[in-house]
């Protein structure tokens, strides 16, 4: 599993998984294979995406997916996940 590493314009950092669920409502957002929308088309806007899905699902109220969502944010790196943490 990979997980997000977000730093937000409030100085906020935190990290938040990409688990099962958000990869399966990734795809049916993108209409297509998860790995295949990642790693072959390699665009940051579905990056974008998948920090908002996981925001959304950590029980934060954000604000709808778009412009003013991606305004709040200042970097979004995708990191490995600790398999024994």
């Amino acid at each position: 599993m990979a997980k997000l590493k977000v730093v937000r314009t409030d100085g906020s950092a935190n990290e938040y998984e990409v688990t099962p669920v958000i990869e399966w409502a990734f795809e049916s957002y993108a209409k297509m294979g998860f790995h295949k929308a990642i790693v072959e088309n390699q665009r940051q806007s579905d990056i974008y995406w998948l920090c908002w899905e996981a925001i959304r699902r950590s029980g934060e109220t954000v604000k709808p997916f778009g412009e003013a969502f991606i305004e709040t944010l200042v970097s979004v790196d995708v990191v490995d996940s600790d398999p024994l943490g």
